[in-house]
């Protein structure tokens, strides 16, 4: 007869780094970073009131982390902070977008 499992607690879940902000003209990505692997959610803006979320990337290794939903949520706050509206062109952010409807103040359906 087998015994039972001690220690059965989930294994802890990565650290990940603080997101990043790099914009080039009206293209700009969310970028994080761990043990050498990116998440990205890319945008383009549309003069100062709008931003299209284009895409959002998560390799494999950062599958599960919360990574992609993390992006999002920073996208969020950024619209909120600074008065832009988020139009969801990316499939990824659509879905958080209809999973959350406490964001729907900052999105253009």
């Amino acid at each position: 007869m087998a015994s039972p499992r001690k220690n059965c607690a989930p294994r802890p879940r990565p650290q990940l780094s603080e997101i990043t902000r790099e914009v080039s003209g009206s293209k700009g990505r969310y970028v994080l970073s761990q043990d050498g692997h990116e998440a990205e959610l890319t945008y383009s803006r549309l003069g100062e009131t709008q931003v299209i979320a284009d895409h959002t990337s998560v390799p494999e290794a950062l599958s599960g982390t919360g990574a992609g939903l993390k992006l999002v949520t920073r996208l969020i706050e950024d619209a909120r902070a600074e008065g832009f509206r988020i139009v969801p062109l990316c499939p990824f952010v659509n879905a958080m977008r209809r999973k959350h409807p406490e964001w729907a103040d900052v999105f253009n359906v």
